[in-house]
């Protein structure tokens, strides 16, 4: 039994003082590792997609609530949403992200990442990875579209409820 404990001892203690010991990763390892993943680029192409699927949404559910809007509203609706993702402060997401990716890696762990995104099979994932939520987005946009229809119904209804429960009441006519 004493073997045994000394055995498991030996093996968790180093294990378990190595991650006390676990280099942190720096900013300019952070900053390597979001160069090796074309992060600038990633977030560009992910706000792209969103603010595609967004709109897509947007035009629904738009149509559903106003029937009545015409297709210059739409437009215009279009073109402030596309001014919103031409602005969208990228740089300033990326250093946001820094101090995040710093709580949860390592400097061990930060070298790796590079070393795997620097690879061919990383550096298709890098480049595939667009395209792959884009097509997830697709696939589960029916499924997206169905919750939304019920939380718009379901506001709908709230709001029309305290509508009513808040409008003033006439006062009813005296009986003689």
């Amino acid at each position: 039994m004493r073997w045994w404990l000394a055995a498991v001892f030996i093996t968790l203690v180093p294990a378990y003082l190595g991650a006390q010991n676990a280099t942190p990763a720096t900013r300019e390892d952070i900053l390597k590792l979001f160069t090796a993943m074309d992060t600038k680029e990633q977030v560009r192409q992910t706000m792209q997609q969103v603010m595609a699927q967004s709109q897509v949404m947007a035009h629904q559910a738009m149509k559903k609530r106003h029937p009545e809007m015409t297709p210059e509203q739409l437009a215009r609706m279009d073109k402030e949403s596309a001014e919103i993702a031409r602005s969208f402060p990228v740089q300033d997401i990326v250093e946001d992200m820094i101090p995040v990716y710093q709580k949860h890696l390592t400097k061990d762990d930060v070298d790796a990442m590079i070393a795997f995104y620097s690879s061919p099979s990383g550096k298709k994932i890098l480049h595939d990875m667009p395209a792959i939520m884009a097509e997830s987005m697709e696939a589960v946009y029916p499924r997206l579209q169905k919750n939304m229809d019920e939380i718009l119904r379901r506001l709908d209804e709230k709001a029309d409820e305290e509508e009513k429960n808040s409008s003033p009441k006439k006062p009813q006519p005296k009986q003689k």
